[in-house]
């Protein structure tokens, strides 16, 4: 991050490690929490530095049942840092729901991975932390928008003129891609779904994106999202090569699905 240039990117959308002891092939997840939250300073300084005035940063954190905190501490460095960010948003990517609809049907849908305890229930949901460095950044909230449940509510509210979509809110129930084989579709231990990046480039306004940013790329869920939403130039690091070359592997692959779909 070091060799770009101030105020060069628009979007930075990443998922770093979470310092829970998961099993990466290189990184060790797994340090003395003040030295963890001080290697977090020093790349969030470089991600401030290389932020437009008009950018955005979602953050997406989760956590252990055992370590809730984490998530919110590492937040709390970032809005307290010199330079600051401001915590603009707080969204909450929901990866298994179960809802009772009006007629009274209950439907569970999505994945997690359950927990074996009688102290914690299963956890199915992590962070994004929408931060900026002024906390005026404008959004495009229908861009990222669902349609009315109730069609009434479109004349009824001066506020929708006259258009069939509404703000989501911050709660994004974006579930995983069901998968044949975790090793070969999904060879890292701890992804996002493109759907959540994708959610991501809306809310902000991707017309507005030039410069996409992922200091934490893995398999290339981030830089898969640019590439359907057009975003001129992506930038993505990663120490593992590996996971590199998957994420090379999911854009070629992904790029000639979108070609075969224009025909």
């Amino acid at each position: 991050m070091r060799k770009l240039p101030d105020g060069s990117v628009d979007l930075i959308v990443t998922s770093p490690p979470y310092n829970l002891g998961i099993q990466y092939n290189t990184y060790r997840d797994l340090d003395e929490r003040d030295s963890f939250l001080a290697w977090c300073r020093e790349w969030a300084t470089e991600i401030h530095r290389l932020l437009d005035e008009a950018g955005s940063f979602f953050l997406n954190l989760g956590a252990a049942p055992a370590n809730p905190l984490l998530p919110h501490q590492l937040v709390l460095e970032l809005t307290r840092a010199n330079p600051a960010f401001v915590l603009q948003n707080t969204f909450h990517w929901i990866k298994s729901i179960t809802v009772t609809t009006r007629k009274g049907t209950t439907i569970s849908a999505g994945h997690f991975k359950p927990i074996n305890s009688k102290r914690f229930v299963n956890d199915c949901h992590e962070y994004v932390f929408h931060l900026t460095k002024s906390g005026q950044v404008p959004l495009e909230r229908r861009a990222a928008g669902v349609e009315y449940a109730d069609k009434s509510n479109i004349a009824r509210w001066g506020h929708t003129q006259g258009e069939d979509k509404r703000c989501r809110g911050n709660t994004w129930f974006i579930p995983y891609e069901t998968i044949q084989s975790r090793h070969k579709e999904r060879p890292h231990p701890a992804t996002f779904p493109v759907a959540l990046v994708e959610q991501c480039l809306r809310l902000h306004g991707h017309e507005r994106v030039k410069h996409f940013l992922d200091p934490f790329v893995g398999i290339g869920s981030s830089a898969v999202a640019a590439q359907r939403l057009k975003v001129p130039h992506f930038t993505g690091f990663d120490i593992d090569p590996d996971y590199l070359a998957t994420a090379r592997e999911r854009l070629a692959i992904d790029a000639a699905e979108s070609s075969q779909q224009l025909f």
